[in-house]
C-alpha cells in the first residue's frame, strides 16, 4: 500500500472521506522525512501543517524555562494525525515543541490548502471538524487520566494508544509522559509482565 493509499483508508475510516473528495487534496499532499530529534513545529512558531504519521513516532512537550524540565503532554504514532493543534487551529505561536522521537515519516498539508478545501467541500470541512474535535478530546483524555486514573491504568492505556512506541522511545520520555518517575514505571513493567 503507497502512503498515499494508507492516507485515503484512514480518511474513509476516520471522517467518511468519498474517494472524490479525497481526490480533490492529492496536489496539496507532501512527503517529508524526520530524523530523530529534528522538529515539527517550535516553541513560539506557528504551526502551518497537519501531518499524518507513515511511520515513527513525535512528542509534544513543554520546557520549563527556570529548570529546564522538560514535560512530554502527548505522543503521536502511526497512522495518526500530527500537529501543534491549538497553534494550528487558531494558528497562533505556539507554547511547545514537537519532535520526531525516531527516524520518521509523514504526510502533511498547509493550512492554507486546508481551509480552501473546507470552503470547497462540505465533506473536507467535516474533517477539519473531526481534526478540531480529535484535539479537543485528546487533551481532555490525558488530563483527565492525570486526574482520575493511576499510574498503572495509564502506563495500560498507552499501550493500547501506542502498541510499538516501547520498542522505539526510551523509558524516561514515557514516565514523564505518564506523570511518574522512572523507577515507578519500571515497577509498574514488572508487575504487569508478572500477570
Amino acid at each position: 500500500m503507497t502512503e498515499m493509499e494508507l492516507l485515503e483508508k484512514t480518511l474513509s475510516a476516520f471522517a467518511g472521506m468519498p474517494a472524490k473528495d479525497f481526490a480533490m487534496s492529492l496536489p496539496n499532499w507532501q512527503l517529508r522525512e524526520y530524523k530523530k530529534g529534528e522538529f515539527y513545529n517550535e516553541y513560539k512558531n506557528v504551526c502551518k501543517h497537519l501531518g499524518f504519521i507513515i511511520s515513527g513516532v513525535f512528542r509534544t512537550y513543554h520546557v520549563n524555562i527556570e529548570t529546564g524540565e522538560e514535560k512530554n503532554l502527548l505522543f503521536f504514532s502511526e497512522k495518526q494525525f500530527v500537529a501543534s493543534y491549538k497553534s494550528f487551529l487558531t494558528q497562533t505561536p505556539c507554547n511547545y515543541y514537537t519532535e520526531s522521537l525516531v527516524d520518521s515519516s509523514i504526510l502533511y498539508i498547509h493550512i492554507d490548502d486546508l481551509n480552501r478545501l473546507y470552503s470547497e467541500s462540505h465533506q473536507w470541512e467535516r474533517f477539519g471538524r473531526f481534526i478540531a474535535e480529535l484535539a479537543f478530546n485528546e487533551v481532555m483524555d490525558h488530563t483527565e487520566d492525570m486526574m482520575f486514573k493511576t499510574p498503572e491504568q495509564r502506563y495500560q492505556q498507552m499501550l493500547e494508544r501506542h502498541p510499538g512506541i516501547f520498542n522505539s522511545v526510551p523509558l524516561y520520555h514515557i514516565a514523564s509522559y505518564l506523570g511518574i518517575q522512572g523507577p515507578s514505571l519500571s515497577r509498574i513493567r514488572k508487575r504487569l509482565s508478572g500477570k
